[in-house]
Formats: structure tokens, sequence, C-alpha cells
């Protein structure tokens, strides 16, 4: 397959990407605070990750929304940053396979990519992709 067909619709795909990894984002924030869809393991919730499930509502609905996209996805990478090194690599050690840190650092770096590519299509930001070459 010829990948290179793919080219005109880099915009729309990017803006998959981030509505996809906005709604995933946005689910941790209503399992710790709605209990939606499973209920949140740790109850009641300490303040460390009160303040996690505030930055993943609101950046998982601005990044949903491409509004903000960049500053909102920049946060949440570093989010997702500190996320994996204070809960994943110090209980579990360097692996993500064997600390299950996995997901963090895909948010991370899907979410620095979103921060430097900017919203892509079908956003508020209007951004269209632009900065996607």
């Amino acid at each position: 397959m010829d990948f290179r067909l793919l080219e005109p619709y880099r915009p729309q795909i990017l803006a998959l990407l981030r509505i996809v990894t906005g709604l995933l984002f946005l689910e941790h924030a209503t399992q710790k605070f709605f209990g939606f869809p499973v209920p949140f393991p740790v109850l009641p919730l300490p303040p460390l990750l009160i303040a996690a499930g505030v930055i993943e509502l609101v950046a998982g609905i601005l990044v949903t929304l491409g509004l903000f996209t960049r500053l909102a996805a920049f946060i949440a990478s570093g989010e997702m940053a500190v996320a994996y090194f204070m809960q994943h690599f110090s209980t579990g050690g360097f692996w993500p396979a064997a600390n299950k840190g996995e997901p963090a650092i895909l948010f991370c770096f899907i979410f620095l990519y979103l921060a430097a590519a900017g919203a892509g299509a079908w956003s508020i930001d209007g951004t269209r992709g632009k900065a996607v070459r």
C-alpha cells in the first residue's frame, strides 16, 4: 500500500488521535470522581489524586474539543510524566511492562506530540493542522 495516499488526510487523522486520546484521558477523571465506567480503587481520593483528576477532567475536555489544545496537552503530558515516575517507576522498577506504566508513557508522548502539532481538523482552536507538515 502506498501510504502517501493518506497524506491529504493528515489533519483529520491528527484530529482523530486528539479526540480519542482526550476521551480516554477524560475517562480517568470520570472514574476518579464519578465511579464511571468502573469505580476507582482508592477511596477517599488523596489530595494528589484529586489534583490529577482535575487535570484529567479539564485537559480531557479541552483536548477532545480542540480548545487550548497545545496548552492543555502540554500540561497533561507533564502530569503523565510525573505519574509515571512517582507511581510506576518508583514502585515497580525500570521496565514499563513490569511496572504497568505503558499507558502513562503513551499518554505523555501523545500529549507532547499534540502540544507540538496542534489540534488538527475539527477543533475549536481552528488550527486545521497548519502546524502539521
